[in-house]
C-alpha cells in the first residue's frame, strides 16, 4: 500500500510536468500558425527547434496532432449548402410573382362561397418545384466535371513518416515534415532545403510569372506551387494550406464574389414583368372594384389570370437546360465548364486579359535562330547552336540546357561522332558549362563552353573592338526582352581533361526567348475578328512582354505596374487617368497579383464584360474577380479553383471555339428572351381589355394549364434543339466588329 502510494504520488507529481511540456509543445505550434516566427530567414537548425522536429521526420501520430492545428494542407473551397442551392432558384423576380399568386391563391381567393383556390395552389408550387429541381440538376452537372478533374490531379508528394518514405496525398503535409524534392516535382509546400545537397533550378513562373528558373541553394526557401528543374535534396515544411505564399494568394480570390450579367439579365426581365403586372393589377382593381362593382372572387380569379399569365414561366428553366447544352457542348471542345452562367458572359466578353507565362508563351526557353550573331570566321548559325547544345547535358537537364538540346532536329546530334571525356557543369563562380570531347574521327580534342556573355568574353581574352561589338548586341538583345548566350571554342592539344588547352575562340552569340505558343497569334487575331480586344497582364519585365506582344501581333502600347499608381515615367502617359490608361493600354508587366485584379476590377467598373485566362497562382484572385475567369491546360489548383471554364487542351485556341458556342447559344437565349417579354405583354394587355371591356370571367387553373403547356413543353424542345452554324456567327461578328 504504502509503495502504491508513492507510486501514485510520484505519477501526480510528473503529471503536471507533462502537461506544462505539452502546454508548450502546442503553444509554439500555435506561434508558428500565426506566423510569429520567421521560419524563412531563421538558421535551418532554429527551424527544427521551432516546429520540434528533426531531419529523422514525423511520426504518424504527430502528423495526425498537427493536421488537427494547422489543418489539411490544400485550398478548401468554400462549400454552399445544397438546400440554400435549391432554394435559390426560387429567390428571383419572376419567382417571386409566382410565389405572389400562391399566396393569393390560398389566402384570398376563398370569397362568395367557394374554398381557397387550393388547384391554382399546388400546381404554382409544383411549378416552382420543377423550375427549381431542373435548374439545380443542370448547375450540378455542369459542376460534376470540374470536380472530378480537380479530383484526378490531386498533387502526390514523398514524405518520411516513421522512419519511411512514402508517397502520400499532399494534402496530409504539416510543419515538420520531410520531404523530398527532385526533377519534375511540383513543391507540395511552403519549405526549407535541408543542407546537404545540391543546389536545385526552381520554377516560380506560377507564382511571380518569370520565365527564367530560379537557383536554389541548401537552406534556401522554396514555395508551393512551383517546379523544380534541376536537381534533388530533402526539405522541411514550414507553411501549409493558407499559410503559404500560394495560399495567402488565394485570400484575395475569397474576397471576390458579384452577381453575374445573366442573374441581371433576369433580374431586369423579372423587374419588367412585375411592373407590366401591376400596372395590369392596379387598372383591374380599379375598373372592377370602383367602377364596374364586380363580385370580390371573380375579381380575384382576374387578377390570378393577369399574375399567372404574364409571367413567362419556363423562362429560367429553359434558359438553364440550354446553358447545361452549352457546357456539354463546350466540354467536347476542352473547355470545361464549372459555371454554366459562365457561357452567357462569354459571350458578351469584350475584352480578354491573358498572362504570358504559359498562357500566350510555352513557358519553355527557345533561341530566335534568325537574330544568332556569328563571331568565328567559317561558322555557320546552326553551329553556333550545335556547339551550344555540345557543352549542354543530355540528361537531367536545366532549362537552358534543355534549350539548346531541344533546338536540334536530332537531340542525338549534340554528342554525333565525339566522345564525352569530361563535363563542367554550371556553377554560379564561372557562370558557364563546359564540354571536354574527343573527335572520333581524327582523335584530336577539343573544348566547347556556353554561358554569361561577360564570363565567356573574358575567357577568351577578347580584343576591344569585339567586346564593343558583342556588348552592342547583348544590348539589341535586351531591348527586345531577350536574354544573352555566349558560345566558344578551344583545341586541348594535351589530350587531358584537366589540362587548361589552347586559346579560346569567341564563336557567338545566342538570343534566349519564351516562345509563343503556335496558335496564340492566330487566337488573338480571331479574338480581335469577334471584337475581343486582348491585354497581356504579366509579372515578367517589360522589354520581354513587349517582345512578346509583337511577336503576337497584338501592340507593344505596353507600361509598368507602376503607371497603375501614377508613377509612370512616361511623357505621353503622365496626364493619362488610370481608368483611361488601362482601357488603350495593350497591356501591363512587372505585375503582382493584387495588380492583375485592380485591373481587371478598373475594366468592369467601366462596363467592360471583363475575361481573364491565367495558369498560376498569381492569376487566381483576377480569375475568380473577372467575369468570365479561363483557367488554361495544366493550371494550378488555386487557378483551377478560381476559375470558371478549366481548358483540358494546350494553348487559347479552344477559347474561339468556346465563344463562338456561347455567341450561338446565347443567341438561342435572345430570341427566346425576346419571344417571352412580348408573349407577357401580349397577355397582361388582351386579358385585362377582355376581362374589362366584355366583363369576361377566367379561370386562372384554365391559364396555368395553358401556360404549361405553351410556355414549358414547347420551349424546352426549343432549347434542345440549338443549331446555329458557327462560320454564320463568325461571319456575324466579324462584320460587326470591322464596322
Amino acid at each position: 500500500r504504502i509503495r502504491t502510494c508513492i507510486v501514485g504520488r510520484r505519477g501526480l507529481r510528473g503529471s503536471p510536468s507533462a502537461s506544462k511540456m505539452a502546454a508548450a509543445a502546442a503553444e509554439g505550434l500555435e506561434r508558428i500558425k500565426n506566423e510569429a516566427v520567421d521560419l524563412e530567414n531563421i538558421p535551418v537548425e532554429e527551424v527544427f527547434e521551432n516546429l520540434q522536429c528533426s531531419p529523422a521526420g514525423l511520426t504518424s501520430k504527430d502528423g495526425q496532432d498537427r493536421i488537427a492545428v494547422f489543418g489539411p494542407n490544400k485550398l478548401e473551397e468554400k462549400k454552399e449548402s445544397e438546400i440554400l442551392k435549391f432554394l435559390g432558384f426560387m429567390w428571383n423576380p419572376l419567382s417571386w410573382v409566382m410565389e405572389v399568386a400562391a399566396i393569393m391563391a390560398i389566402a384570398l381567393a376563398n370569397g362568395g362561397g367557394r374554398p381557397p383556390d387550393w388547384q391554382d395552389f399546388v400546381g404554382i408550387i409544383a411549378l416552382l418545384l420543377l423550375n427549381s429541381t431542373i435548374s439545380y440538376i443542370e448547375e450540378s452537372n455542369a459542376g460534376s466535371s470540374a470536380k472530378a478533374l480537380m479530383a484526378n490531379l490531386a498533387p502526390k508528394t514523398k514524405v518520411l513518416r516513421d522512419g519511411r518514405w512514402s508517397e502520400q496525398d499532399a494534402s496530409i503535409l504539416v510543419p515538420g515534415d520531410i520531404i523530398s524534392i527532385k526533377l519534375g516535382d511540383i513543391v507540395p509546400a511552403d519549405a526549407r532545403l535541408l543542407l546537404e545537397g545540391d543546389p536545385l533550378k526552381i520554377d516560380q513562373s506560377a507564382l511571380t510569372g518569370e520565365s527564367l528558373p530560379v537557383t536554389k541553394n541548401p537552406g534556401d526557401s522554396v514555395y508551393s506551387g512551383s517546379t523544380c528543374k534541376q536537381g534533388e535534396i530533402e526539405a522541411v515544411v514550414i507553411a501549409t494550406g493558407v499559410h503559404t505564399f500560394f495560399g495567402k494568394a488565394a485570400h484575395l480570390v475569397d474576397s471576390t464574389n458579384q452577381v453575374g450579367h445573366f442573374q441581371k439579365v433576369l433580374r431586369a426581365i423579372g423587374n419588367f414583368c412585375i411592373g407590366a403586372i401591376a400596372i395590369g393589377m392596379i387598372v383591374e382593381i380599379i375598373v372592377m372594384y370602383f367602377i364596374q362593382h364586380r363580385r370580390y372572387r371573380d375579381g380575384i380569379d382576374n387578377l390570378l389570370v393577369l399574375l399567372i399569365g404574364g409571367i413567362p414561366i419556363a423562362m429560367p428553366t429553359v434558359l438553364s437546360v440550354t446553358m447545361a447544352i452549352g457546357s456539354h457542348r463546350l466540354s467536347k471542345q476542352g473547355a470545361i465548364t464549372k459555371r454554366m452562367t459562365a457561357i452567357e458572359e462569354m459571350a458578351g466578353m469584350d475584352v480578354l486579359c491573358s498572362d504570358k507565362t504559359g498562357t500566350l508563351t510555352l513557358n519553355k526557353l527557345s533561341v530566335d535562330r534568325n537574330l544568332i550573331e556569328v563571331f568565328a570566321v567559317g561558322v555557320a548559325k546552326d553551329e553556333v547552336l550545335l556547339f551550344a547544345a555540345m557543352a549542354s547535358r543530355v540528361e537531367n537537364q536545366d532549362a537552358i540546357d534543355a534549350a539548346m538540346v531541344g533546338m536540334l532536329a536530332d537531340p542525338k546530334e549534340a554528342r554525333a561522332g565525339i566522345l564525352e571525356m569530361h563535363f563542367l557543369p554550371f556553377n554560379p563562380v564561372d557562370k558557364r558549362t563546359a564540354l571536354t570531347y574527343q573527335d572520333v574521327a581524327d582523335g584530336t580534342w577539343h573544348r566547347v563552353s556556353k554561358g554569361a556573355p561577360e564570363q565567356i568574353l573574358e575567357l577568351c581574352n577578347c580584343r576591344d573592338d569585339v567586346k564593343n561589338k558583342a556588348h552592342a548586341i547583348i544590348d539589341k538583345y535586351a531591348e527586345r526582352g531577350l536574354r544573352s548566350l555566349a558560345v566558344a571554342r578551344q583545341e586541348v592539344p594535351e589530350k587531358s581533361k584537366d589540362s587548361s588547352g589552347g586559346a579560346w575562340e569567341f564563336v557567338g552569340l545566342l538570343p534566349l526567348l519564351d516562345p509563343p505558343r503556335h496558335d496564340s497569334a492566330e487566337t488573338i487575331k480571331q479574338a480581335l475578328n469577334l471584337g475581343v480586344n486582348v491585354k497581356m497582364i504579366t509579372g515578367d519585365q517589360l522589354a520581354i512582354a513587349k517582345e512578346t506582344g509583337r511577336r503576337l501581333g497584338m501592340g507593344t502600347n505596353m507600361y509598368p505596374s507602376s503607371a497603375l499608381l501614377g508613377q509612370s515615367v512616361h511623357e505621353s502617359i503622365v496626364s493619362l487617368p488610370v481608368d483611361e490608361l488601362i482601357e488603350k493600354a495593350d497591356g501591363f508587366a512587372g505585375v503582382f497579383p493584387e495588380h492583375k485584379y485592380e485591373i481587371v476590377k478598373k475594366l468592369q467598373q467601366m462596363k467592360h464584360i471583363c475575361g481573364m485566362t491565367g495558369d498560376g497562382v498569381n492569376d487566381a484572385p483576377a480569375l475568380k474577380k473577372a467575369d468570365i475567369g479561363i483557367a488554361v491546360a495544366d493550371a494550378t489548383d488555386a487557378a483551377r479553383s478560381a476559375s470558371d471554364i478549366v481548358l483540358t487542351e494546350p494553348g487559347l485556341s479552344v477559347i474561339i471555339s468556346a465563344v463562338l458556342t456561347s455567341r450561338a447559344i446565347f443567341q438561342r437565349m435572345k430570341n427566346y428572351t425576346i419571344y417571352a417579354v412580348s408573349i407577357t405583354i401580349r397577355i397582361v394587355l388582351g386579358f385585362m381589355l377582355i376581362a374589362l371591356i366584355w366583363k369576361f370571367d377566367f379561370s386562372p387553373f384554365m391559364i396555368l394549364v395553358i401556360a404549361i403547356l405553351n410556355d414549358g413543353g414547347s420551349q424546352l424542345h426549343y432549347a434542345r434543339h440549338v443549331n446555329v452554324h458557327y462560320s454564320f456567327v463568325l461571319l456575324i461578328y466579324s462584320t460587326q466588329a470591322q464596322s
